[in-house]
């Protein structure tokens, strides 16, 4: 087990005066369970209930008196009832939908009693007289590993004190970035991460994507109420790496025959699966930022290194220096994409972009980042230059005076100013940093 960002997250829950049950969200096979039991360390008693286990999913169907019910998980695992030092952790709740209307117990019966629960919570969606007891739970979301947590678990440890340091030292950019484009190959899917750490073997990760592919594709028939909405969504997952960072339209989705309706109901599935994130432009250079769902979304996925591999391009990627060369640099708007929310732990975070379609001047820029109460455009240049009409645009309208450009240059600041004469300070920054936008935002540069 590596060390994961979350891990301080869940600190802070455990000695919060106002802690409720945590729910766990993330999409499969993205370690929540390894997390959690790394997590446990920090108790005197650490019970693990799978709810997946014949044995495990008795002990919440035989009881029907909440006490009773927690007075036997306790006997049942032979843990010690009175130590208030305890961590109870139910994976894989939804394979019994009613311990989730349970968790509201925990809270209001059992406070001193540390829980935290898993799974996905899309097979309940169906069930009757099953609802998450609002008020009563709390949530985190794990995502795949950041490029800092990749870092940990290569060892590169030279390289993490320098991604650490604030500002980066130049000596150290071109490592970072040559290990950033690895990065980006392999992805962030745990099991992935781990094998490559241990073996420095690509060609040996193949079967464990493939694994990881189908492993979804499987999960579908939880999710889909008929056998036709089954074949829509499996082809959507398999469609969807060809169009990742584009703007999509839902009819006809990967060259189907599938109606706009059909495909939007299955993408909604497949992201509350968290497989998938539907952006949203914003038009707004205040805050609030209010995505507009009326126009069409931009597609991100859950994964570089999976999309990577259904699309057969891993080889391609092994001696690129500039993440322009492929998918028409989709890919870093991808991968940028997949940095920004690794950093955020929260359930309501979202990415979303910027647009203004006007017949005179149609702009797009790639990310809208809120700081300090202001909307900040952030545009993702894919090589080590690039022209920034977009930007310019969005800094003629904006109140303050502060953008950003994720590229493969280093680190620099320098003022910048629109065509009617708008002077605003633009922040390069290396794309391998944006993880670390907040805080090169707020450094002294």
């Amino acid at each position: 087990m590596y060390y994961r960002s979350i891990i301080p997250e869940l600190e802070s829950w455990k000695i919060s005066e106002t802690r409720k049950p945590l729910i766990l969200r993330g999409a499969r096979q993205v370690g929540k369970t390894t997390v959690v039991n790394l997590f446990s360390s920090g108790y005197k008693q650490y019970i693990y209930i799978n709810l997946e286990r014949l044995e495990d999913a008795e002990l919440f169907q035989k009881h029907r008196r909440f006490g009773t019910l927690v007075e036997a998980i306790f006997f049942v695992k032979n843990k010690d009832i009175r130590e208030q030092d305890t961590l109870l952790f139910i994976d894989e709740i939804q394979a019994v939908p009613a311990a989730i209307n349970l968790l509201r117990y925990f809270y209001e019966d059992f406070p001193w009693l540390h829980v935290i629960a898993a799974g996905s919570l899309l097979e309940t969606i169906k069930k009757e007289n099953v609802s998450v007891p609002v008020g009563r739970v709390e949530y985190k979301v794990l995502r795949p590993v950041s490029f800092r947590e990749f870092l940990i678990a290569t060892g590169e440890n030279a390289a993490l004190r320098e991604y650490d340091n604030i500002p980066v030292r130049d000596f150290a950019h071109e490592k970072l970035l040559e290990l950033f484009h690895r990065y980006v190959l392999i992805g962030g899917m745990p099991e992935i991460v781990k094998h490559y750490a241990e073996h420095k073997n690509l060609t040996a990760l193949l079967p464990i994507y493939e694994s990881l592919q189908v492993s979804f594709l499987n999960d579908v028939e939880k999710y889909a109420r008929n056998t036709s909405q089954v074949n829509i969504i499996r082809h959507v997952i398999s469609a969807m790496p060809y169009q990742a960072g584009n703007r999509i339209k839902f009819e006809n989705f990967g060259q189907s025959n599938y109606g706009s309706r059909e495909v939007s109901e299955a993408m909604r599935i497949i992201e509350k699966a968290m497989l998938l994130h539907l952006v949203y432009p914003c038009t707004s250079f205040s805050p609030p930022a209010l995505p507009d769902r009326r126009k069409s979304p931009r597609l991100h996925l859950l994964d570089t290194g999976l999309m990577n591999y259904v699309a057969g391009i891993q080889k391609e990627l092994l001696d690129i220096k500039e993440l322009n060369s492929l998918y028409q640099g989709k890919i870093a708007e991808q991968i940028v994409g997949q940095e920004l929310l690794a950093s955020r732990f929260n359930v309501m975070n979202e990415l979303h972009f910027w647009i203004r379609e006007k017949k005179d001047a149609t702009a797009e820029v790639d990310f809208i980042y809120m700081h300090a109460g202001e909307i900040i455009p952030v545009e993702v240049k894919y090589g080590s230059s690039g022209r920034l009409r977009s930007l310019h645009l969005f800094m003629e309208g904006a109140p303050h005076e502060m953008a950003v450009r994720l590229y493969a240059g280093p680190l620099k600041k320098e003022t910048a100013q629109t065509p009617s004469g708008k002077v605003f300070t633009l922040l390069n920054i290396p794309y391998y940093l944006a993880g670390k936008l907040a805080q090169y935002l707020e450094a002294p540069l």
